[in-house]
């Protein structure tokens, strides 16, 4: 059974960084595709970015050019670095995890943005 635990959220001004982390129980970490998502209040959860086991990247276009994914597999960790934030971007981000028809997602961490 996979385990996700998030980290590095928290309540920031519009224009500051943050960097989420994400560490995974298990040596199954480095077959899987990493995603984040997040969920605003009132709206459904969506994709942020995510990255394949071989580290290509993909993300959401509201983010391009702001958030970048990147994971270390000796870490069991996945990472989101996101800058120039804004208050539109508040909401809880989620951790997702699959493989053919696995998939295991976090508990979330909180990301605030204020203006």
């Amino acid at each position: 059974q996979g385990q996700l635990v998030e980290s590095g959220g928290g309540l920031v001004e519009s224009g500051e960084s943050l960097r989420l982390s994400c560490a995974a129980s298990g040596s199954w970490f480095s077959l899987y595709t990493m995603g984040w998502y997040r969920q605003a209040p009132r709206k459904q959860r969506e994709l942020v970015a995510d990255i394949t086991n071989g580290g290509s990247t993909n993300y959401a276009d509201h983010v391009k050019g702001r958030f970048t994914i990147s994971r270390d597999n000796a870490k069991n960790t996945v990472y989101l670095q996101m800058n120039s934030l804004k208050p539109e971007d508040t909401a809880v981000y989620y951790c997702n995890a699959h493989w053919a028809q696995f998939e295991y997602w976090g508990q979330g961490t909180q990301v605030t943005v204020s203006s």
